[in-house]
């Protein structure tokens, strides 16, 4: 049996609520599978997020790169990968900051983890 309600620790639950609270957000990070959308964003970052119409909360979490600020703010992981690809990150890199870990404690996690 499923609890839906139940709340899972440091997780942020992507529900209707938060689907609605992130879609330009979210829609902004999916354009991100063209390069032409890719190359606009990094020569202007600003006009960008503006041309999406993003709010403040996302607006500074884009700004400061920080995935944990962007779920709080209505991003999907799976579009936020679109943005992260952009600056080199990468799952494990994502993984650390959910975590709160270092990206080299976080792998070490995962290793440990598969003994």
């Amino acid at each position: 049996m499923l609890h839906h309600d139940l709340p899972i620790p440091g997780t942020v639950l992507f529900d209707g609520t938060q689907a609605i609270k992130g879609y330009a957000l979210n829609k902004m990070c999916y354009s991100f599978n063209k390069k032409a959308n890719r190359d606009e964003f990094l020569a202007d970052e600003e006009a960008y997020m503006e041309k999406y119409g993003l709010n403040e909360q996302q607006k500074q979490a884009i700004r400061a790169k920080v995935v944990l600020d962007m779920l709080e703010a209505g991003g999907n992981i799976y579009y936020l990968a679109k943005f992260a690809g952009i600056f080199g990150l990468n799952v494990q890199d994502v993984g650390a900051q959910q975590t709160g870990m270092s990206v080299e404690e976080f792998k070490e996690k995962l290793l440990r983890a598969g003994d």
